[in-house]
């Protein structure tokens, strides 16, 4: 269960750091950019983490699926950016790409 925990760790970190990449405007805001270098920094300590356990593939998996729609629904509370009819359907599909992962591979981790 520690993985997962790990896990979870990597992504919120990589979300913070990627929302912090959009603020740092090019790296010219320094409060921002230092947020962008310990947020990577986090994430991929504790991605390593969870590679101890679970296969890179399905970490991956997980990483990237919930990456994406946690920085897309942060682009669009924070940023505001716009969210099409296609662009949610195609977010709908990743998280259960990941649901049907977690849910019936034998690749993962239960």
């Amino acid at each position: 269960m520690k993985q997962w925990l790990f896990l979870s760790v990597a992504i919120v970190s990589e979300v913070v750091a990627t929302s912090a990449l959009k603020a740092s405007n090019g790296f010219t805001r320094l409060w921002p950019s230092l947020l962008v270098v310990a947020g990577y920094g986090i994430a991929f300590f504790f991605l390593s983490l969870t590679l101890r356990t679970i296969p890179v593939g399905v970490a991956y998996a997980v990483w990237s699926g919930a990456g994406i729609v946690l920085i897309t629904l942060v682009g669009w509370l924070v940023f505001g950016q716009s969210l099409d009819t296609p662009a949610i359907i195609g977010l709908t599909l990743i998280i259960a790409g990941v649901v049907v992962l977690q849910a019936f591979s034998k690749s993962a981790i239960h």
